[in-house]
């Protein structure tokens, strides 16, 4: 079974803001895929399906963002279960422009409290992510004074387009991964979104 954890906080006023672009995407896919509709389970939003013979779970944690390594309690107890090759976290990125987005097999938190929830819960840095950009292009950098109050603003217009037009890209990135592992799915898309 494949998780893909779509970081975001829940709640009305949070929907349309740039920490919750996880949200964004696993919704796509979801819909794309033509998942069980969403449904409460524990400390979760699940929809899930099959991709190929895959069952594949998407999950939005319900827990804000920085408990969201709880989400994954369920699935680091279940036998057979792998994060390293059976997790992908799907996060916002405010040190990428919109438009942009990067696969990684491994790293660090780089400062983001949800992936350091996610590293506390699973013990490892050994998890695959897809960062989503949604830092401000040069001429708004200075428009916040911090990073939380950046992250927790939504997009301006002409950015949520650009998130929107982004997000058939992103989930056949997520789609890769499922079929074929986070190294093709890295050679093919973090290749592709620089030309």
């Amino acid at each position: 079974m494949k998780v893909i954890l779509g970081l975001g906080n829940p709640g009305r006023e949070y929907e349309a803001t740039r920490h919750n672009v996880g949200w964004w995407v696993v919704d796509h896919c979801a819909d794309v895929w033509r998942f069980d509709r969403w449904k409460r389970d524990g400390d979760s939003y699940v929809s899930a399906g099959m991709i190929g013979r895959t069952h594949v779970r998407l999950v939005k944690p319900r827990t804000y963002m920085n408990l969201s390594g709880i989400a994954l309690r369920p699935y680091v107890r279940k036998a057979g279960w792998d994060h390293s090759k059976d997790l992908l976290v799907v996060v916002d990125e405010a040190a990428l422009q919109v438009g942009r987005y990067r696969l990684r097999a491994h790293g660090s938190a780089g400062g983001h409290n949800g992936l350091k929830s996610v590293e506390d819960a699973l013990g490892s840095r050994e998890y695959a992510r897809l960062r989503v950009g949604v830092g401000p292009s040069p001429e708004r950098a200075g428009l916040y004074r911090d990073l939380a109050s950046f992250v927790l603003a939504p997009f301006a217009r002409d950015e949520g387009d650009m998130i929107v037009e982004l997000l058939p890209r992103l989930t056949d990135a997520v789609e890769l991964w499922v079929r074929e592992g986070v190294d093709v799915a890295m050679n093919v898309h973090n290749r592709e979104k620089k030309s």
